[in-house]
């Protein structure tokens, strides 16, 4: 069968593999977006399955107060004796305003079905960031991962720690070791460590130059797990940045192993399919490419040395389409798709499910916020080309809003807003204006606004039109003929023109000057490419 990159399309960064009898597990970053942490399943690595979320349920981990690109990293998906093992990282970075006594930092999860429930987090007493874990033959178990060098050599030069954890207790244990901080000397960001037993011998498998256009995967080996290492003299095994930035797929790495159960080996990894120049609005998506090994050391891409658009995996026999996770859903996305996510918040927590659509609660709470929860659920972009579209009514007031948005972050968004203006004449209803709104760099610029019929509580059918390079922004009173309201570049809000790490996200948002007992409804909500 043939399988098409990237395997997830879409902000699915930082994929960690784990294969259990016939099956493929996987797992992704989530950052600031609640479910986090979501669990997908497959019998071939071609076609995957969502199947729940690791963090699922309210205070299993406190999100308050995580800005966007903070939050949930790079979590680490392995099994043994029976049961699934998460390790990850909550991440509150400089300037997050975190209520007092909340837990953030490295944290251990299991479960024995990996659609859940998971555990309570195990919080483990390190700093740093990207852990993964080791099971070795002989019992132990080895915690690793990265941290900013304790007396560097050159600038955002990292360090991989490797300690004994105690799956008693989920306690670090031992004397911690310090083995690789790189296989370039000046490279930053040597990060993603993972640890395997390959034979007799030890492999560590991690990214170095920073997770955009140097980032690159390096490998190295060792006799025992504790070091020292020796890297491979072909480092960087895998790298896209020699290829320029007019390439199609730009960052290569943060690659994750798994053995396949007919003994070949593949890698998943993450990367960005560029659209409009350099930029990548969909962030960074998980790829497929198969490895080989060739005097003890791990070739990825073999004959080709690069992400490949296409991949063969002679194992996978086609079954049907692709699921909605990776991009082959066209039509309604109703309540309970696991696409669904809010920021800081599970979605429930801000909205309520309602027929084919949600009951969204006019609030105080804007979408630049970095605090509390707004009233936004949505979906991760998953096509540089591709239609959201959504009903909308409410009974509005002065300096209430509900519509669609797309979102970057706190400080670059996109608002298509349906807002109340005053009737025609006294003791007249209120009508509609329509109004699209570019937040870029936390300040706000109308681009587009529409006047429609009829008063402000009719139903009133919104767009998001993604076409590359732009996002074009339509209004309809009912079933009449769309109007573009505005129009954005995509550009303008990606990680490459916003920051961060994510790719962007589409979904209905509501908003209030003062608390309000009014509901917005949004219905009939569908996302589905375009040509």
């Amino acid at each position: 069968m043939i399988v098409t990159n990237p395997l997830l399309p879409g902000c699915y960064p930082d994929p960690s593999v784990c294969r259990v009898g016939d099956d493929y597990f996987l797992v992704t970053s989530t950052f600031e977006y609640l479910p986090g942490l979501p669990v997908l399943r497959s019998r071939d690595l071609a076609t995957w399955e969502q199947i729940g979320h690791v963090v699922d349920r309210p205070g299993q981990l406190d999100l308050t107060g995580i800005a966007s690109s903070g939050g949930l990293y790079a979590p680490t998906l392995r099994h043994h004796d029976g049961v699934f093992w998460l390790i990850g990282t909550l991440v509150a970075r400089d300037g997050d305003r975190r209520p007092a006594g909340v837990r953030d930092g490295t944290f251990v999860m299991t479960a024995t079905d990996p659609a859940g429930p998971w555990s309570d987090p195990a919080w483990l007493d390190v700093d740093g960031i990207d852990p993964s874990l080791l099971f070795d033959a002989d019992g132990r178990v080895w915690a690793h991962g990265t941290r900013l060098a304790a007396d560097p050599e050159w600038d955002q030069q990292t360090e991989v720690w490797v300690r004994e954890l105690d799956p008693a207790t989920r306690t670090l244990v031992g004397p911690e070791h310090v083995v690789w901080t790189g296989a370039v000397r000046g490279a930053v960001w040597a990060e993603g460590p993972h640890l395997y037993r390959v034979g007799d011998r030890y492999l560590l498998l991690a990214a170095e130059g920073g997770t955009e256009f140097h980032h690159a995967v390096a490998v190295a080996v060792a006799d025992e797990v504790t070091g020292p290492y020796r890297g491979n003299p072909a480092n960087p095994v895998l790298t896209h940045r020699h290829l320029g930035r007019s390439v199609d797929v730009v960052g290569t790495g943060h690659a994750d192993l798994v053995e396949a159960a007919d003994g070949t080996w593949w890698a998943v990894l993450l990367g960005m399919r560029l659209c409009g120049g350099y930029h990548y609005p969909l962030g960074r998506e998980a790829f497929l490419v198969p490895v080989t090994w060739e005097d003890g050391w791990p070739v990825f891409a073999p004959g080709v040395g690069r992400v490949p658009q296409e991949v063969e995996v002679p194992f996978a026999v086609p079954t049907g389409p692709r699921t909605a996770v990776q991009g082959g859903a066209s039509g309604p996305v109703l309540p309970d798709d696991l696409r669904w996510t809010a920021v800081r918040a599970l979605p429930a927590q801000v909205a309520t499910p309602a027929a084919d659509g949600w009951d969204l609660p006019l609030r105080p709470v804007t979408l630049a916020d970095p605090v509390a929860a707004p009233t936004f659920v949505g979906i991760r972009l998953q096509h540089h080309h591709a239609d959201l579209r959504a009903v909308v009514a409410a009974p509005l007031r002065a300096g209430d809003e509900v519509g669609l948005a797309v979102r970057q972050s706190e400080r670059d968004h996109v608002r298509l807003a349906v807002t109340a203006v005053p009737g025609p004449g006294p003791g007249t209803a209120p009508g509609r204006r329509v109004v699209a709104v570019h937040r870029r760099a936390g300040e706000d610029h109308e681009v587009g606004a529409a006047t429609l019929p009829g008063p402000v509580d009719a139903p009133t059918a919104l767009g998001v039109e993604v076409r590359g390079a732009v996002l074009h922004l339509t209004a309809a009173d009912g079933d009449e003929t769309p109007v573009r309201v505005g129009t954005v570049r995509t550009g303008d809000l990606d990680s490459v023109a916003a920051g961060g790490f994510l790719g962007l996200w589409l979904g209905p948002y509501a908003s209030a000057t003062t608390r309000s007992p009014t509901l917005a409804s949004v219905r009939a909500i569908t996302y589905a490419p375009a040509p």
